[in-house]
């Protein structure tokens, strides 16, 4: 496969240097993506540098994941606003150890084939390096005015936010170039990829391995992924989507692969999953005519819903919003952890009781009309039960004189109550 072709139908190709396709083509070519590790997960805005990874290791070359414990304790500047918070070694270590677990559901590192994938870390090789060596052995090579030339410097000094930067996160692209002199040196690494706010410091690095050691490097990047609507992608109104189940639910990363608009899925359909071309267009032609059908982000919000946590918890997340929108079965509500629960009927009207009277139990009718508010009268609850228009947790409410008790708590907590076709109310039994 090429893998400059696979990027470029994807559209996940931006920015190029002369002779990269060629290198690539010409033998197997050692590549790296670096990863900032602020945080203990990725969330999906690495996603893209991820897949080039991914694709990469599919054509046949080999990736390197750099996770930048250096860097990270600086900040990168390119598309900041504001310096970030310095961290611990202790916690980038820790952090180190989530993200390699992540990555390995999407590459290669464990097997004994010329292109496994290794994960390095750019503090082992920068913890020992005094500063006045790397201002004589680095900093001597690359001027102030190279430096302040490019965008990301340029941004922070002339932008909205022209507050400046400090001497270290000025340093940041030195740093950055340096890690791929390293990797040339020992990992004989040719090239460089990420995002296209990337390129002044990925063009930084090859100037510094031409200098210091008078070899050529490539490189690539993509574009940064937006909506087609421009809004930023990945974030919502709580916040980052992650991989790390502990902060974003398997039904809610679903969720969000699942919502993204039309125009949205036919791109992020070939940013983020390995689906071949054919196979795409064929999807794409046949979402086109039904869209209401949204077959597109149906397979899209499988493809990374299985890939990032597994096929148990795709399934999972399937069933959780056949509850709310489809023809669930009690059994499927009942099986619904407390988390999950409470993430698909966010947004219904909400009543609570006291748990004690369950504990006697409470008159059908008392419940929904006078307890709370699901009904305006008892009378109205009365007429609707006997036309089968009212379900406890997914079943039929038939019979008016057998009280309600604490059986029929989910998770020993809730009841989830249906009047009609689409409107849920949930009771909290405290």
């Amino acid at each position: 496969m090429n893998f400059v072709e696979e990027l470029r139908w994807r559209g996940m190709l931006q920015d190029i240097m002369p002779g990269t396709e060629e290198q690539l083509q010409k033998e197997q070519t050692t590549a790296y993506v670096g990863i900032d590790p602020t945080a203990d997960s990725l969330h999906i805005g690495h996603l893209c540098g991820i897949m080039m990874l991914r694709h990469l290791q599919r054509c046949g070359h080999k990736p390197i994941a750099l996770i930048g414990g250096a860097t990270g304790m600086i900040g990168d500047p390119s598309g900041k606003s504001a310096e970030r918070n310095l961290l611990t070694e202790e916690t980038l270590r820790h952090n180190q150890e989530c993200i390699k677990k992540q990555l390995g559901k999407f590459l290669d590192f464990d097997s004994d084939a010329p292109n496994a994938a290794e994960l390095v870390n750019n503090y082992d090789w920068m913890k020992d390096f005094t500063f006045l060596d790397f201002a004589r052995e680095i900093g001597k090579l690359i001027t102030v005015n190279y430096m302040m030339a490019k965008d990301s410097v340029k941004k922070r000094f002339n932008g909205e936010y022209s507050q400046g930067m400090s001497f270290t996160e000025f340093t940041y692209q030195l740093l950055q170039g340096y890690d791929f002199v390293y990797l040339n040196e020992h990992k004989n690494c040719l090239m460089q990829m990420g995002g296209s706010d990337q390129w002044g410091n990925i063009t930084t690095g090859i100037e510094l391995m031409r200098k210091m050691n008078g070899k050529t490097a490539f490189a690539l990047t993509c574009p940064l992924i937006t909506k087609a609507d421009g809004g930023k992608f990945g974030k919502t109104e709580s916040g980052n989507i992650w991989l790390d189940r502990r902060y974003t639910s398997p039904y809610k990363f679903y969720q969000f692969w699942l919502n993204v608009s039309d125009a949205d899925a036919e791109r992020y359909i070939k940013i983020f999953t390995s689906l071949p071309k054919d196979e795409i267009d064929a999807l794409i032609a046949e979402h086109q005519e039904a869209p209401h059908l949204r077959l597109l982000q149906k397979r899209l919000a499988k493809e990374v819903t299985v890939m990032v946590h597994s096929e148990d918890d795709y399934n999972a997340a399937v069933e959780a919003s056949n509850i709310l929108f489809g023809n669930a079965t009690a059994d499927a509500l009942h099986r619904l952890d407390e988390e999950t629960l409470l993430q698909v009927f966010d947004g219904v009207p909400q009543f609570e009781i006291c748990r004690e009277e369950l504990e006697n139990g409470i008159d059908p009718l008392e419940l929904l009309a006078g307890k709370t508010q699901i009904f305006p009268s008892r009378n109205e609850a009365r007429k609707m039960i006997q036309s089968n228009g009212v379900s406890l947790n997914k079943e039929k409410l038939t019979d008016i004189q057998k009280p309600i008790t604490v059986e029929a708590l989910l998770n020993g907590k809730y009841m989830l109550f249906q009047r009609g076709k689409k409107n849920y109310f949930l009771v909290v039994a405290k």
